[in-house]
């Protein structure tokens, strides 16, 4: 698959089939996926691959935690848009336009409160992916810079699943609960939990991997200066 195809054909899945990933598959994406390019060659992630019996525990109780209305304990601050003057009213509504589009496909009604809550559990059960690539940093480093460098690691890996028939979703809600992770994995204590990325084969007979996506066209965010 080309490159230019592989970036416009991959999105985030939010159902996946229950059907495990080859480890082989898993290596050959990790293989590549180093070659990363990181600030000074420093390559400062460390990964995590979940998958099994050990991942099947954690999304049940994470999912749990999720019903149960635990308030969040991320480790690393995450974008919350009930503070609305963080946020521009474009990004706002980028925002609420997704959440639409999903809620759509899946025929959820605004108004449907625990139909609502029953996706939200599904995203905290990493939507029954059979793994997850944790990735974790240092605690001495600099981590808002640090942070591009894990972004750029997570998109190749995305991009190179992709290539590989598979699909992946980036999750916030694969760390909102910490200390789970950490009694599950031998996570470091001078190591932060940064995100999970969770992978496996979509269901494409599911809509809500089918619905449209949109991107804002490049007169709203490029500059030509010459």
């Amino acid at each position: 698959m080309d490159i230019e195809t592989t970036v416009r054909q991959r999105r985030s899945i939010r159902i996946f089939k229950p059907e495990p990933v080859p480890k082989e598959v898993i290596r050959q994406i990790l293989e590549e996926a180093r070659w990363s390019p990181s600030w000074g060659n420093t390559q400062p992630w460390e990964l995590y691959v979940v998958t099994g019996e050990v991942l099947e525990r954690f999304k049940r109780m994470n999912r749990q935690k999720c019903l149960d209305g635990e308030p969040h304990t991320s480790e690393i601050t995450m974008p919350e848009f009930t503070m609305p003057e963080a946020w521009l009213e474009i990004l706002k509504k980028r925002y609420a336009d997704v959440g639409k589009s999903v809620l759509a496909s899946l025929s959820i009604a605004r108004e449907d409160a625990d139909a609502r809550n029953q996706y939200y559990g599904e995203m905290f059960n990493l939507f029954g992916a059979p793994c997850m690539i944790l990735v974790c940093l240092g605690k001495s480093l600099k981590i808002e810079y640090a942070m591009l460098d894990v972004g750029l690691m997570m998109q190749t890996i995305c991009l190179l699943a992709h290539a590989k028939g598979l699909g992946t979703c980036i999750l916030a809600a694969s760390v909102r609960y910490p200390k789970l992770l950490r009694e599950i994995l031998p996570i470091p204590e001078d190591h932060l939990v940064v995100i999970g990325t969770a992978m496996g084969y979509p269901d494409w007979g599911s809509p809500v991997n089918n619905f449209e996506r949109k991107r804002a066209g490049l007169e709203e965010f490029v500059t030509w200066v010459s």
